[in-house]
């Protein structure tokens, strides 16, 4: 194997034109803002499948509370019913079910404050690519 004598690879760049490394920026660019586009996808499909989990974690939440309540609340009114008057029976019961159906609005409310929208990666890499295009040989 033979390795080029530094004299002939200053030749190859001395025959580079201009036209040349202007195409080999534009086709650098080009790949650059590829990449970014694509990390910015990326980004945002995992915080996108963060808020979709939320999302039906609150919606699994209303239903199961919607039948819960329906449901257990007639067989526990029901039950009450034999030690006290019906009425007191089925208050007591509302409210049992209302603590619950707070409690995960607010454990799911919680959790979709929590997806963060902005893909910080990408914005981190733009500016650095900005300030790398300002100064090249910094």
């Amino acid at each position: 194997m033979t390795v080029p004598h530094p004299q002939d690879r200053s030749e190859e760049v001395a025959e580079t034109s201009i036209g040349e490394l202007i195409g080999n920026i534009s086709n650098d660019l080009s790949r650059l803002f590829r990449q970014e586009v694509e990390l910015a996808r990326v980004e945002l499909k995992q915080e996108a499948t963060k808020a979709g989990k939320a999302a039906g974690l609150l919606g699994g939440a209303g239903f199961a509370g919607y039948l819960a309540v329906v449901l257990l609340s007639f067989a526990v009114v029901f039950g009450l019913a034999n030690v006290m008057d019906a009425g007191w029976a089925a208050l007591i019961v509302a409210v049992v079910w209302a603590i619950i159906g707070a409690v995960l609005y607010t454990t799911g409310r919680a959790r979709l404050r929590a997806v963060d929208p902005t893909p910080r990666r990408t914005v981190e890499t733009i500016k650095e690519d900005a300030q790398w295009l300002r100064n090249p040989t910094g």
